[in-house]
């Protein structure tokens, strides 16, 4: 009688494996599809910037739940021809959820130019840090567009138990000469900047003092607010320029100049 039930277990998950109705658990970090998808995008923003003077590239964020405002941004986007790269504030996914971040992934990837992700707090909850690194790569990474060198963190401490440094000082003093010949200036682009509610407001003017290291600092970009701001939060001129979510429908642009930088708020 046992063996005959073990024969009906066994053909049951036969059955049903084989018709499709088991799924995985929403946090199970299976990836199908690209991985590593900022180190690929990198190298193309490298190749594609080399030599230039001028750099034109695009910050936007909070793309959770508003997924046919963020395909219009793609559609927008691609009807330009003058935007190096655009930046992903974070905060991809609302849950932390597997399919979140593929669905987001498979949205931007329909970029004509290539993008960045960063992490935000809600692409922490869960196992969505770990399908953060797996979809995406590190949480901490920098790369460096014509001669402007853009360093993206995790500014996220609040979602993490002081498991590992957020922000990351090491990493951050370690990019202050890493590839220091190659670049004149400096782009810092986080999640949530100082003083936001996930921020380790502790430590913020020790955040201050490395960015204020970094040579030809230009501005900070951020997200996480859902509000377009432009704040100097220290008394050091650095404005911290922070985007929309993306159920205002707009998005900005900068263009950073041998001789200045600027920006525009941009409808779509």
């Amino acid at each position: 009688m046992m063996k005959r039930k073990n024969l009906y277990a066994l053909f049951s998950c036969l059955f049903l494996s084989g018709c499709g109705m088991i799924d995985y658990h929403p946090y199970d970090v299976r990836i199908s599809g690209e991985t590593e998808v900022n180190a690929h995008n990198m190298e193309r923003i490298e190749a594609n910037c080399q030599g230039k003077t001028t750099i034109r590239f695009v910050t936007m964020g909070d793309s959770q739940r508003w997924y046919d405002e963020t395909e219009d941004f793609v559609k927008a986007i691609n009807q330009r021809n003058d935007i190096d790269f655009v930046i992903h504030g974070g905060d991809m996914s609302d849950f932390g959820l597997t399919k979140e971040f593929l669905w987001q992934r498979d949205i931007m990837n329909g970029l004509h130019v290539p993008y960045v992700a960063l992490i935000g707090n809600h692409d922490c909850l869960g196992t969505g840090a770990e399908t953060y690194k797996a979809v995406f790569g590190p949480t901490n990474f920098s790369f460096i567009a014509g001669d402007v060198k853009f360093v993206c963190l995790n500014t996220n401490a609040l979602e993490y138990d002081y498991s590992e440094p957020v922000p990351d000082f090491t990493f951050m003093e370690n990019e202050i000469t890493n590839r220091r010949d190659e670049f004149e200036k400096t782009v810092i682009c986080m999640h949530a900047r100082p003083y936001t509610d996930v921020f380790n407001d502790n430590v913020a003017k020790v955040f201050q003092h490395y960015v204020k290291q970094y040579a030809g600092i230009q501005f900070c970009t951020a997200a996480h607010t859902h509000h377009h701001q432009d704040d100097v939060i220290f008394d050091d001129g650095i404005h911290y320029v922070t985007s929309d979510c993306m159920d205002y429908r707009t998005y900005l642009v900068f263009t950073i100049t041998p001789e200045k930088y600027e920006y525009e708020l941009v409808k779509y």
